[in-house]
């Protein structure tokens, strides 16, 4: 499965559990760890770990390798590697303080507005 459709995948998942302010940005060009972030927040760790379990169940249901899981204990930010695509998911303060989308400013937004239902 190519990157891109990983991607699709992550936040139509992350959509279905109502994750919040979904960002999605391509690293390609600076990083060598992946070619996408995904960002989002939700409002309890009960919802992070609900987004994150959701994508892990779409993952293994079409065959996506899950390299690694971090951060379900406490639940307050919960990262799912997916290879190409690394998946954050944070409650809304923790997102806040650690500000991803500065850190990687330099890399460009992806419109995943088509994958997010209204």
């Amino acid at each position: 499965m190519e990157s891109k459709e990983i991607l699709e995948l992550a936040v139509k998942a992350a959509d279905s559990k109502r994750a919040e302010d979904i960002v999605a940005l391509d690293v390609s060009k600076v990083s060598y760890m992946a070619d996408y972030f995904v960002i989002m927040d939700a409002n309890s760790k009960r919802q992070v770990q609900a987004i994150s379990e959701a994508i892990v169940e779409q993952a293994h249901k079409t065959n996506v390798e899950i390299k690694r899981i971090e951060g379900k204990q406490t639940a307050s930010w919960i990262l799912v590697d997916l290879g190409d695509v690394i998946v954050h998911v944070f409650q809304k303060d923790q997102r806040q303080f650690y500000n991803l989308e500065k850190l990687w400013s330099q890399a460009p937004m992806v419109d995943v507005n088509q994958w997010v239902g209204a």
